[in-house]
């Protein structure tokens, strides 16, 4: 394990450094060649490292300031005023070569144009792309795209999210020749969109691609397809979707019997019931499977949920570190120059 840096807008999220202070160090002791930059207001993070070992802290380095961009901010007001914020502040720290990938849990849409200026896209990718492994229900993994970066898309965008779609499933989860499918109303060629259409024409012409077809949502999660291509907008409300569904179900399992005495005896009971089912949606539920990257740039930048709880934006962390060390930008670049 190589040593690394990484930047993180600990101000980013619903809570900010309550949350995040706590899953870097989380990750810290997860990851013993791992260092930090903690980029937010020092008055907030500094009363929580008052009990850290100085073994650790020598690995962390808070670097201050107090302005923000807040969730409620439109793209335009953003990344005007972004000057100084931590946001663009963690991502000038890799683009200044100071940390290797950052990680944020704040706006999306500031932290896709802050990225795609500061850093930019890779040679040939019109636009970078939100890309996250999701599991299956029968216990593999599959990687989907767009979540939410691009809510327009055409029918090369499509196909570029495909290819960078591809090259990530075979170097992160170890696959050969993953089957890419779209995500679409339907699983008839005359289904969806006339972008989703022309899409599939063009995967369907790529032979080094191994294009399967059309995907419905109710089969996102059964593992008939490696590479899950949609639309930001589509993809963003599916994935919701799947993860509210998953933590309500794993809530009801649980049992939520108004009788105090009764509930704990009902959880025990269906946690062991349905352990097997129980285990499969825990690993859904974001707060266990955090972190969407920000694919398509000449580094890793991880989105974090603005929900996610110390141990979820700490998966979120450990998931930059995966894709840092193992290169996954300049193996998208070397993909795409062979396709």
């Amino acid at each position: 394990m190589s040593r690394l840096t990484l930047a993180l807008d600990v101000m980013g999220g619903d809570i900010g450094p309550r949350i995040t202070i706590p899953a870097s160090l989380t990750a810290l002791e997860k990851d013993p060649m791992l260092s930090l930059l903690l980029f937010g207001d020092s008055q907030q993070i500094l009363p929580l490292l008052e009990n850290v070992p100085t073994t650790m802290k020598s690995r962390l380095t808070v670097c201050h300031c107090s302005r923000t961009i807040d969730n409620e901010h439109g793209i335009s007001y953003a990344l005007r005023h972004s000057k100084g914020t931590s946001m663009r502040l963690a991502i000038e720290a890799v683009q200044k070569g100071e940390a290797q990938g950052c990680v944020s849990a704040g706006n999306t849409a500031a932290l896709m144009g802050l990225s795609k200026i500061l850093l930019q896209p890779l040679k040939g990718i019109e636009r970078p792309a939100l890309i996250s492994v999701i599991p299956t229900v029968d216990g593999g993994k599959s990687v989907m795209l767009d979540l939410g970066a691009n809510i327009d898309c055409d029918a090369e965008n499509l196909y570029q999210f495909a290819l960078m779609g591809s090259i990530f499933a075979e170097n992160t989860l170890n696959l050969v020749y993953p089957r890419i499918a779209l995500l679409n109303i339907g699983s008839e060629d005359i289904k969806g969109h006339k972008s989703i259409r022309d899409a599939a024409m063009l995967l369907e012409k790529d032979p080094t691609l191994n294009y399967i077809g059309f995907i419905e949502g109710n089969f996102l999660l059964n593992g008939q397809a490696d590479v899950i291509v949609s639309d930001g907008f589509a993809g963003n409300v599916a994935l919701k979707t799947l993860e509210g569904a998953a933590k309500n179900v794993i809530a009801l399992i649980k049992g939520k019997s108004k009788n105090s005495l009764l509930k704990p005896l009902f959880s025990w009971l269906l946690t062991r019931i349905f352990k097997e089912s129980y285990q499969r949606l825990k690993r859904i539920n974001p707060d266990e499977y955090n972190g969407a990257s920000l694919i398509g740039l000449t580094a890793v930048v991880v989105k974090s949920h603005g929900s996610a709880n110390s141990d979820a934006f700490a998966y979120a962390i450990a998931d930059a570190a995966f894709q840092t060390r193992q290169q996954i930008p300049n193996k998208i670049l070397a993909g795409l120059e062979k396709y």
